[in-house]
């Protein structure tokens, strides 16, 4: 993973609408019904497409560089391996004259990410546990497709889960310290980076035995619900790799996960290293910094809570 700023190719959202109706008529000889905007982040802006047969694709433009392979990629790979649905990939196309920016089409998975199905926050303990315990039994049939390297989904070639992890959260601490230096990154963001990172052989002592499938991103805004919240799919993976599985843990924890006791229940179920708690933290807090590296755009509302996690796991070790 480059630790680097990326900077995102205009596209405006009209004509990136407009765009999203030219290349579904291009594969699906359908009329056009109707056409959404269903949203996307710094990178990314997804467009949902019914047609007059009540057929219905999302069609994803990326706007950056070098990401269309890697998502197809790893979108098949989660796919083969998840119990629950993950959008199959219809059709590809490259940036060219006609459309600048890459862009693929998929299956439309219904219904609605939790994180914005509020209702689900009111629902009985029984069923929040029911939701917990079908997710993370997804997520672990994933986590149980294994390779013998370490790495990147594309081109694994590490021995060992630190090989791998280790200069990435260097490169990262480097550039949180040049951020800093420059007045666009906290002081209290760059003391918890510090104080984790002096304590990072002792976090990270334990041995990751195995290189296990992980989707990267699975928080419940990429954790779909149909009718009645049932789990209909999980969407977005971002950074997968074969990995140590708690690094698919620390995002059950963002946003309104924990108030369905995502991780505890995967822990609870399917065991942890010891220091599971304080890897989750650092984890977290890396991915975090690691995204306004790329993005610049900090989210308070998950940046707050992981800094608040990072000191308190420390200090309990």
């Amino acid at each position: 993973m480059k630790v680097e700023k990326i900077e995102a190719i205009p596209l405006d959202k009209k004509i990136a609408e407009k765009y999203a109706m030219q290349i579904a008529k291009q594969h699906i000889t359908q009329a056009i019904k109707k056409v959404k905007y269903l949203g996307g982040g710094s990178f990314g802006r997804a467009y949902g497409i019914e047609f007059a047969d009540g057929k219905k694709i999302v069609v994803k433009f990326l706007r950056a560089n070098d990401m269309l392979d890697k998502e197809i990629h790893d979108l098949k790979l989660l796919g083969d391996n998840c119990p629950v649905k993950i959008p199959k990939v219809l059709f590809v196309e490259k940036a060219g004259d006609s459309i600048p920016v890459d862009c693929y089409g998929m299956e439309r998975i219904e219904g609605k990410n939790a994180l914005m199905a509020f209702g689900m926050l009111v629902q009985s303990k029984r069923k929040r546990d029911k939701f917990a315990d079908e997710v993370t039994s997804a997520l672990h049939q994933i986590h149980c497709y294994k390779n013998h390297k370490f790495g990147d989904t594309i081109s694994p070639d590490c021995d060992d889960w630190i090989e791998y992890y280790k200069p990435f959260a260097k490169a990262v601490m480097d550039k949180a310290e040049e951020m800093y230096k420059a007045n666009t990154l906290s002081e209290e963001i760059i003391t918890a980076m510090r104080m984790a990172w002096s304590k990072f052989d002792i976090i990270f002592s334990e041995k990751v035995e195995e290189a296990c499938l992980i989707h990267g991103d699975l928080n419940v805004a990429n954790i779909m619900v149909g009718k009645n919240y049932k789990l209909s799919g999980f969407i977005d993976p971002l950074n997968s790799m074969y990995a140590d599985r708690e690094y698919d843990l620390f995002q059950f924890d963002n946003l309104t996960g924990k108030r369905f006791n995502l991780r505890k229940t995967y822990i609870k179920k399917y065991g942890a290293s010891k220091l599971c708690d304080v890897k989750c933290a650092f984890y977290g807090l890396w991915n975090e910094v690691y995204c306004f590296i790329k993005t610049g755009q900090l989210v308070s509302i998950i940046m707050n809570p992981l800094i608040k996690n990072m000191r308190e796991r420390l200090a309990e070790l």
